[in-house]
């Protein structure tokens, strides 16, 4: 059983021999008691980890949010919001990403906003091409539309453009096809 003056490596050692789901009890169990920040954070990270490798990624981006919320440290802050952007992203929950993204620009200086946004940028590409992967065309439109909203150069509106208009034309989407396809031929 777990209790609140264990360290780190000793909750670990706890839960080694331990499924998934019961660790997942566990540690959820174990937050109900007055914890030190550090093993809090400690928790809310593992279950994080947990919650993304069974799937169940909208709880891990809460997870992500809560270790956000007690971390100190700036840096710590915003990695912890945009991991949670790119869950949110998987999960396919593009209003929660943007309110995750905003949370972790609101901790970021003038540099790291840019980072991040080019980092949440890639995390919308890469999804979309393994929905592309997986035959999952409505789905990788659907991100390639939210795409075309975000500030991205010419060369990738370009890009996105000519894989939705496949993807469009696969889907059977001949009026979103006709009219990406009069924006192609009117400006790049």
């Amino acid at each position: 059983m777990l209790h609140k003056d264990m360290q780190k490596h000793e909750i670990e050692d706890a839960l080694a021999d331990k499924g998934d789901f019961v660790k997942i009890e566990r540690l959820t169990s174990f937050l109900k008691e007055e914890l030190p920040i550090d093993i809090k954070k400690f928790v809310y990270l593992k279950l994080a980890e947990l919650y993304e490798k069974t799937g169940m990624l909208v709880d891990s981006a809460k997870m992500y949010d809560n270790a956000a919320l007690i971390s100190i440290a700036f840096s710590e802050k915003i990695k912890h919001y945009v991991k949670e952007t790119e869950l949110h992203i998987k999960a396919g929950h593009f209003d929660m990403a943007e309110e995750s993204m905003k949370k972790a620009m609101g901790n970021a200086n003038v540099v790291e906003k840019n980072e991040i946004y080019i980092t949440i940028k890639d995390f919308y590409k890469r999804q979309a091409e393994a929905y592309e992967r997986d035959i999952r065309r409505g789905h990788a439109a659907r991100i390639y539309e939210k795409v075309l909203e975000m500030n991205i150069s010419d060369l990738e509106r370009l890009e996105i453009r000519k894989k939705l208009l496949v993807l469009y034309e696969k889907l059977g989407r001949f009026k979103e096809y006709k009219l990406l396809k009069g924006l192609d031929n009117g400006n790049p």
